[in-house]
């Protein structure tokens, strides 16, 4: 039964995602609120994404590195299991943890991600633009950043993508479901007896009314106005440059992403760390000492704390490893 509450939400809610992963995941709850399993393996093949994998956080050098990876929403809860994505709440405690580190210089985001929903976007969006002049930023494309996910890569001091990324898909879109029809070919009149002249609007047991259909479109409008105010801002440019330049909510490979401005450079993974830990590539690696580093999981029930080992280099370039332990909000 709590799928058909999901669903429910991800059809009332505004949506900053790649239209096709968005029809992906209803898909996917559909299923599950008609009462079906799907094998954690099945999962992971229709979304393409970490299945609800708790992200990690690790670092290299003075570099902290950040997953943002599976659909975006401002809290995950049960929709995790079903999206394998993260929560902004989550992602917001890593750089707060980050950003309160003086070894920390760098933050790289790494990320893969359709996007998500639009609430939480713009206040994580918020915090990491505040970090402009504090720590330095990058945001490594590996390989989507679409939507919600490029509304928060835009707020960093540099994007940068794979050679076979995908970026862009500035928009934002809802959904109204219209079940009337459906319910009269069953024989089915659905009667809602509320108080408050609007409180059933946009239900879907009913065509929506030419009002309704303003006020859902109003709210379209004013979260893809802030999503375009915010990138402008980040990519120092016009709100009518990202409007009209930008890709106009599609989706761009990396050289036709770098071409309209959407990304900085294009590079690898493995490229991005080098040059900002200072160390060279040696066939195709990371030199030895660049990537000291300890992986540690996030319990986001937890509140005692993470403890995990950082890497950062001192003056004369030799790993001083040093244990920390870093609270969790």
């Amino acid at each position: 039964m709590k799928y058909a509450h999901v669903l429910a939400h991800v059809r009332q809610t505004l949506w900053s995602i790649a239209p096709e992963k968005w029809h992906e995941l209803l898909s996917v709850l559909a299923f599950r609120a008609a009462g079906h399993e799907f094998t954690a393996d099945e999962i992971k093949a229709r979304l393409g994404d970490s299945g609800g994998e708790t992200p990690r956080q690790s670092s290299q050098g003075a570099v902290a590195v950040i997953p943002i990876r599976g659909v975006l929403a401002n809290r995950m809860s049960g929709m995790a299991e079903s999206s394998g994505g993260a929560s902004a709440e989550q992602i917001g405690a890593k750089v707060a943890h980050a950003a309160a580190d003086p070894d920390i210089k760098t933050i790289v985001y790494d990320i893969d991600s359709p996007g998500g929903t639009v609430p939480g976007i713009q206040e994580l969006a918020a915090q990491m633009f505040a970090l402009r002049g504090v720590k330095k930023q990058v945001a490594q494309v590996n390989d989507l950043a679409a939507s919600a996910a490029y509304w928060l890569a835009s707020q960093c001091d540099e994007i940068v993508s794979i050679p076979s990324g995908t970026t862009g898909s500035i928009g934002v879109f809802a959904a109204h479901e219209d079940l009337s029809k459906a319910l009269d070919n069953e024989g089915i009149k659905v009667t809602l007896i509320s108080a408050g002249k609007y409180k059933t609007s946009g239900n879907p047991f009913e065509p929506l009314s030419d009002e309704e259909r303003a006020v859902i479109q109003a709210r379209v409008d004013d979260a893809y106005g802030q999503f375009v105010k915010d990138v402008a801002r980040g990519r120092g440019v016009t709100p009518a440059a990202v409007r009209g330049g930008m890709g106009e909510g599609r989706a761009l490979s990396a050289k036709d992403a770098k071409a309209v401005g959407l990304i900085d450079r294009i590079a690898t993974m493995d490229e991005t760390l080098a040059r900002v830990t200072g160390r060279a590539r040696v066939g195709g690696m990371l030199a030895e000492g660049a990537a000291d580093d300890l992986v540690a999981g996030v319990d986001p029930k937890s509140r005692e704390g993470l403890d995990w080992q950082q890497a950062a280099l001192d003056e004369s370039g030799e790993s001083d490893i040093r244990r920390r332990r870093m609270g969790v909000l």
